[in-house]
């Protein structure tokens, strides 16, 4: 069914396209003009709707830059706050969406803000945290800063190149907008990827000669966690009552690793972001034990018993880490 209303909407995307196109060609013309700042910002993003592991990115870069003090802007998807707010102690996942909450958890020592207003996001920012480097989370479409360095992401299974325009399909920015990247990643690759398969990729994302086109695979932890308690390994979750609870936009990679790793359970999925209601989560209590991700464990936890979740990073080989950590450490 939802495939058939995908199709039936086909002359929305095109006046979609055209929309995008036109805004796109008015930037480019500078009719509408992109601002820089003096303090160096890392775009990641993509030209799709969720599902290509944005927040796993940040993450990681976080790590690469490591010893710098490093701020993280977002819109704050389904926030309940509005305007700019830098993130406290006092911050909620109801004040700045549950990616963010899930960074500013993860990394105390990371300024994390929130602001649709990406201008003023990091005006803000340089005013209040003097950062050295803020990280643009899902910012490739926001034209209005021009990041100094930006990373694109597209899902193996989902290149921007065979895609199309909402609703009729998942794009949310001109195909050509990826000549904007510095570089490309392939993102939740197979683990096993052999080089011709890279270079057939490659050849048909058609980097441009400075843009370096990188893979990545979604990695999994050995064990599912609470925030504040002890993991379980996988092992122990085998027989019980178990249920994987998803508000991602694509799940099917969690759980393909779980059934490789030969746990049953029962999946109840739910769409990106989604807010759980009291009557949902009286459903779970059927279950002996409740896995989910990070980011949905942010908004259940605390409303959820026996409520652990699984990790997620990419994966690099070692050139293609070389290769990353190089672009993001030379910008200083």
């Amino acid at each position: 069914m939802v495939q058939l209303l995908r199709k039936i909407a086909f002359p929305f995307s095109l006046i979609y396209a055209l929309v995008v196109h036109v805004r796109n060609f008015l930037y480019n013309i500078g009719v509408f003009v992109s601002k820089t700042y003096s303090t160096p910002t890392i775009c990641v993003g993509n030209l799709s709707v969720g599902g290509t592991g944005k927040t796993p990115m940040i993450e990681y870069l976080i790590r690469v830059l490591d010893g710098h003090k490093v701020a993280v802007l977002s819109r704050g998807y389904k926030r309940k706050s509005e305007g700019f707010l830098l993130a406290d102690s006092n911050s909620s996942v109801l004040d700045l969406g549950d990616e963010p909450f899930q960074i500013h958890q993860k990394f105390p020592e990371v300024s994390v803000a929130v602001d649709s207003d990406r201008r003023n996001g990091v005006v803000q920012l340089e005013s209040r945290v003097e950062p050295q480097v803020v990280l643009l989370d899902d910012a490739f479409q926001h034209r209005r800063v021009k990041p100094k360095y930006s990373i694109l992401l597209t899902a193996y299974g989902n290149l921007f190149v065979d895609d199309w325009y909402l609703p009729t399909g998942n794009l949310r920015d001109a195909k050509r907008e990826y000549k904007r990247a510095d570089m490309l990643i392939v993102t939740k690759c197979p683990d096993v990827l052999s080089k011709d398969e890279r270079r057939t990729i490659s050849k048909k994302l058609k980097p441009l000669p400075h843009q370096n086109v990188l893979f990545s695979t979604l990695t999994y932890g050995d064990l599912v966690k609470q925030r504040n308690g002890d993991g379980l390994v996988l092992d122990v979750l085998k027989g019980k009552r178990l249920a994987l609870v998803t508000g991602i936009a694509s799940p099917e990679p969690l759980v393909q690793y779980l059934t490789f790793k030969g746990l049953v359970f029962e999946h109840v999925e739910f769409g990106d972001h989604h807010h759980f209601t009291d009557d949902e989560i009286n459903t779970f209590k059927d279950f002996e034990l409740i896995l989910t991700t990070e980011k949905d464990y942010v908004r259940l936890e605390g409303r959820v018993e026996n409520l652990y979740y699984l990790q997620v990073a990419h994966s690099f080989d070692s050139e293609d880490r070389a290769l990353l950590e190089k672009a993001v450490k030379g910008l200083f």
